[in-house]
């Protein structure tokens, strides 16, 4: 492609990962005042589960699909997908219709990454691409400024439903920039396998377990647990026996592989299931506004964009393995002192602890992945990568919906030990002015004690990625495996 045609489409890919890496704190910033004029608190978590889910399971079928049909084409499909998900939610009237909005919206995010990054390995060089990580970088740093800022701001000054409306013009944009400028090439004529049946099992199988999870205590719950053993034993004869699977199972009897899967899912779970609860503590424990729980969640993701850059530094002089452990451990204590929040935290404490999890988890993901890159085979590169970013999106899925169970159940403990009833919550998240009183206060506290025990589910699963961490082999990376080197590491 001519060069003004590469601008243009590089600009639209810039907006794309703008989008997608801004979308989790928007949202998060925002759920505490939404939860608190549609009420359904119990299904506070189903709006992350069900984005996640969507879009975690699509991502390795969009680009087998971008194969068949074409990058441009699925590109703006996606697009279309994602934006007209974005409007639904912004129409939503429940819980409900939210849910089922934010599903639709992450079958189009689960595109919009993936063929990004094909796009960029299709334009440019490996020597380009690295010399362009910064700006890569540069985009999540700025996006984990604003993105939490914008989402306060905007719920605060105009209502909720624009934090989804936000969506449209960059998304329009960006979808125009790569429809006019990106011209296909052909790769040849044979049509390459789709792993239909893997994909669909895999998406069965997390469905089921997590509705098992929440109607946890239930003879629901084992119906649904054994179900996803069963669609999880399907999957797993599938894919041992499929040309080109969805989960490379052979590339799990490697030690390094598998520790740092291990490591992605818990990792995730411990961080991403934080990031969606910490707006949620401060606003209805803390008694803030939005943009302000914004602000509190902001230093961690500034923490995993400036570790994830200085980590790439240090990895050849310090090695993966060590700089990994380091930043799972620093992951683990930032999670435990999570955990030991309460009513009377303050918020600065609160940004001090979320900034180390930002800082562990930049420190820990970069030297799996360029050590993964490094290690396997250049026929299984694209394959190996994409499952350890599905590990991270999966261990979050579940890592969400276990923390919101969790959170339910404890606070209608607590609320019916207090004699209290569930509407004084939504009080506390979207207040009357004036509105404060003692039984305000006794639903404050049952809140944070509520939270404090997702907070203990998150150090658990990063104790237990420091333990994944230690189980890697010590290997040496060879300084001239230019090609993972080059690979773009994002922050996600």
């Amino acid at each position: 492609m001519s060069r003004n045609r590469i601008i243009l489409v590089t600009m639209g890919i810039m907006l794309s990962l703008f989008l997608a890496s801004m979308e989790a704190t928007v949202v998060a910033t925002a759920m505490p005042t939404i939860v608190g004029q549609l009420g359904g608190l119990e299904h506070y978590a189903w709006v992350f589960s069900a984005y996640m889910l969507a879009s975690t399971t699509t991502v390795p079928l969009y680009g087998k699909l971008s194969d068949l049909y074409g990058r441009r084409k699925l590109y703006v499909f996606a697009m279309i997908l994602f934006l007209t998900g974005s409007i639904l939610c912004g129409q939503a009237d429940t819980m409900t219709q939210l849910i089922l909005a934010r599903g639709l919206q992450g079958l189009g995010a689960g595109g919009i990454m993936p063929l990004a990054f094909i796009l960029i390995g299709e334009m440019f060089s490996l020597e380009q691409r690295a010399k362009m990580q910064g700006f890569f970088s540069g985009v999540w740093g700025v996006s984990s400024i604003i993105g939490p800022l914008l989402g306060g701001f905007l719920v605060d000054k105009l209502s909720w439903h624009w934090v989804f409306y936000v969506n449209l013009p960059p998304g329009l944009i960006a979808a125009g920039l790569v429809a006019f400028a990106w011209r296909d090439h052909v790769h040849g004529h044979a049509r390459p396998v789709v792993d239909y049946a893997g994909a669909a099992l895999l998406s069965a199988g997390v469905v089921a377990l997590l509705l098992g999870l929440f109607e946890v205590g239930t003879s629901t719950s084992w119906i649904l647990m054994a179900a996803s053993v069963l669609l999880f034993a399907l999957l797993f004869r599938v894919e041992s026996r499929a040309a080109n699977p969805i989960l490379p199972i052979p590339l799990f009897r490697d030690r390094l592989f598998a520790a740092s899967i291990s490591h992605g899912v818990l990792a995730g779970w411990a961080l991403f299931g934080s990031l969606s609860f910490i707006p949620l503590f401060v606003q209805s424990v803390l008694g803030t506004n939005a943009t302000q729980a914004g602000i509190t969640v902001t230093p961690m993701l500034l923490g995993w964009v400036a570790a994830s850059i200085i980590g790439t530094r240090l990895l050849l002089k310090v090695g993966y393995r060590r700089l990994a452990i380091t930043g799972t451990a620093l992951l683990t204590t930032g999670a435990f002192l999570m955990s030991r929040v309460d009513a009377d935290t303050s918020r600065t404490l609160l940004m001090v602890f979320v900034s180390l999890m930002g800082i562990g988890m930049g420190f820990s993901i970069p030297p799996f992945l360029i050590a993964v890159q490094t290690t396997v085979e250049r026929r299984q590169l694209g394959t190996a990568t994409s499952t350890m970013q599905f590990s991270r999106s999966i261990g979050g899925t579940l890592g969400v919906s276990v923390m919101g169970a969790a959170l339910s159940a404890r606070l209608a403990s607590n609320l019916t030990a207090s004699g209290l009833d569930l509407g004084l919550v939504s009080q506390l998240l979207d207040p009357l002015p004036g509105a404060q009183t003692v039984v305000n206060e006794a639903a404050r506290v049952a809140v944070a004690d509520a939270i404090t025990v997702v907070f203990l589910f998150a150090f658990v699963a990063a104790g237990l990625a420091l333990v994944a961490a230690f189980f890697s082999p010590r290997r040496e990376l060879k300084d001239g495996s230019a090609e993972a080197e080059a690979m773009p590491v994002s922050a996600d």
